[in-house]
């Protein structure tokens, strides 16, 4: 029988961040997180994220031994922009067992419902602004930096358990740039010319003023996107503050159009290739000393973020994003790039991928389910 109990000690929080070390032993694509950067990420005090929102978090344990962890997470900030009462399960992890998968997700849809969530959705790590879906297509590959993986046995295990697609997320990639390099610069052409759009690099020199820019375009651009949340100023920096020791200025743009600017787009080196090899094990020095060995020796990035103000999104600034990058990315030798993760309905970002011939390649899904008072899974 399987028993699942909320996470009450530091000790089994500990255990909660470790338990995917146990179930994925022996998958070769499964890239370990550091562990570090987990306790950072669920800690209250440290990510401001928790400042609007509350997690509770379970452990599922049969005979003794863990096999099982879930989320249960009320995002209030999310409940005031779109004017409900949502929750949302995340951090889900399970053995390849029904029972376990139905007790985990009933421990959080309880949870959930006892603090007037009238439906769930998930999952999300822990919110939308963060590594989001599960894996439902693509799974013989490693995820890129920042994406989620799973194994193949999940989607029909939380099918089960009454949930329904929200939304697909989609991963493209492109694996010929010199191809993609050569459409772009045609698409570029046929688009006319864009003499009053300039494309700049982030100046990390100037970090603080960098950032409000992002924040201001973060907050215009994906607001009529699906699951938007704006972020504070506090959770922009802390987001940045992790990714500023892997950010290459080549990599990091600004638009900016008759003196505005108006759209940003970042890249990051897929450092997963070298996380792999150190098994989430990286103290504060250790991982200045990775960054210096490792950074500009990764061939493969990934196109995070490519956002563009709303009043400007018919300038058709994308594809100039897209040629910078790619030139960039060919000078300096690498040879595969990712562009996620893209929603399934957002025609502005497809349209111009499918043009480039970028291949979907990957697939997640976040799920929901209607929460009937006294339902179980």
């Amino acid at each position: 029988m399987t028993d699942v109990r909320p996470v009450a000690t530091p000790r089994e929080l500990d255990a909660f961040i470790r338990l995917p070390w146990d179930l994925y032993r022996g998958d070769p694509n499964w890239v370990p997180p550091l562990v570090a950067a987990e306790r950072k990420l669920l800690d209250p005090a440290r990510n401001p994220f928790w400042s609007r929102a509350q997690a509770q978090h379970f452990l599922a344990r049969r005979g003794g031994r863990l096999v099982g962890r879930v989320s249960a997470i009320v995002n209030q900030a999310h409940d005031a922009t779109h004017d409900e009462k949502a929750g949302w399960f995340g951090f889900f992890e399970t053995e390849n067992d029904s029972a376990t998968a139905r007790a985990l997700l009933d421990a959080a849809e309880g949870w959930l419902r006892a603090r007037g969530a009238s439906r769930v959705l998930g999952p999300v790590n822990p919110s939308t602004n963060d590594p989001s879906g599960m894996l439902i297509e693509g799974f013989d590959r490693p995820p890129y930096v920042l994406m989620t993986y799973n194994p193949a046995h999940y989607p029909p295990l939380v099918d089960a358990c009454g949930y329904r697609k929200s939304i697909d997320l989609l991963a493209y990639s492109v694996r010929e740039p010199q191809l993609v390099r050569d459409r772009l610069d045609r698409i570029v052409r046929l688009a006319g010319e864009r003499s009053d759009v300039q494309i700049r690099e982030v100046d990390l020199s100037r970090f603080e003023d960098e950032l409000r820019l992002v924040m201001s375009i973060y907050n215009d651009a994906w607001a009529q996107n699906w699951g938007f949340t704006p972020m504070s100023e506090e959770e922009i920096r802390f987001v940045a503050g992790d990714m500023k020791a892997i950010v290459l200025p080549e990599f990091a743009y600004f638009a900016t159009y008759r003196g505005e600017t108006i759209a940003f787009a970042l890249a990051l080196p897929d450092i997963n290739v070298a996380l792999q090899r150190v098994n989430g094990r990286l103290f504060p020095f250790g991982w200045i000393h990775f960054l210096k060995r490792n950074l500009r020796k990764i061939k493969r990035f990934r196109v995070v973020a490519l956002g563009v103000k709303r009043q400007w999104q018919h300038l058709g600034v994308g594809p100039l994003f897209y040629q910078r990058l790619m030139d960039t990315g060919l000078k300096r030798g690498y040879v595969e790039c990712e562009m996620s993760w893209v929603l399934e309905n957002n025609d502005l970002m497809t349209r111009p991928l499918v043009m480039l011939g970028a291949k979907p390649y990957k697939r997640y899904r976040v799920y929901e389910k209607a929460l009937q008072p006294g339902s179980v899974c």
